[in-house]
């Protein structure tokens, strides 16, 4: 599943990611509410993971707008705030699901799957296309002009990245924050290398490019 996780403690947020991606999943993360609104406006997760004590907009007002603008991917709540008033206020403004911290990652992970479960009807299609690249989801396989294109795990995910961001400039922060977390230096160029990796994949063989550096901005993929 492709996961926003919205939790500003960043230590935990860095642990709920591992352990999510370590379950196969494709993981954004958000850090205060107005980012996590902006990100969630999009529409294109299939669940996302809302803490109510956020900095700005709290988790409440994040989920009460995403439903106010028809954005129906569903939430699974977290907080520390575990009286019945907290957990009533949380459903009522929208939210599919409520889990009181500290909570087992066994059950995080088990209703994740049952919100995810009743995405499947009204989610995506399970395959991303940008002009003749197209990227099968369930099967992990990529292809451009029908031919089979072999991606290392994480040239996939970078691949899966841009394409959910088609025709938008992602910046090297981006990408380093949602394909390594904290586990990157802030000076290093694993963005730039694997960004070279999938040219000579996706592109070398072909005039068209669909790799874009933007300058001074980061990468973008275009049709």
């Amino acid at each position: 599943m492709y996961i926003l996780v919205v939790e500003d403690e960043r230590r935990l947020a860095q642990v709920i990611r591992r352990v999510l991606e370590e379950e196969g999943h494709t993981v954004d993360s958000a850090y205060d509410g107005e980012e996590a609104l902006a990100m969630a406006m999009e529409g294109s997760h299939d669940v996302i993971v809302l803490d109510v004590l956020l900095p700005g907009l709290d988790g409440i007002q994040v989920c009460q707008s995403l439903r106010q603008n028809r954005v129906d991917t569903p939430v699974l709540m977290l907080t520390a705030l575990d009286g019945v008033q907290d957990r009533v206020r949380g459903l009522d403004a929208g939210a599919d699901d409520y889990l009181p911290k500290p909570f087992a990652f066994q059950e995080l992970l088990a209703r994740l799957r049952a919100l995810g479960r009743r995405r499947v009807e009204a989610r995506e299609p399970s395959r991303l296309e940008a002009g003749d690249l197209a990227l099968d989801l369930s099967r992990r396989r990529a292809e451009r002009d029908g031919q089979p294109i072999e991606l290392s795990p994480k040239e996939f995910s970078l691949l899966e990245f841009l394409m959910r961001n088609k025709g938008r400039v992602v910046t090297r922060t981006q990408i380093l924050d949602h394909l390594w977390g904290y586990d990157y230096l802030p000076d290093s160029n694993l963005v730039d290398v694997y960004i070279s990796y999938l040219r000579q994949k996706i592109d070398r063989k072909h005039s068209r490019k669909l790799i874009r550096t933007v300058r001074g901005f980061g990468y973008m993929l275009g049709e």
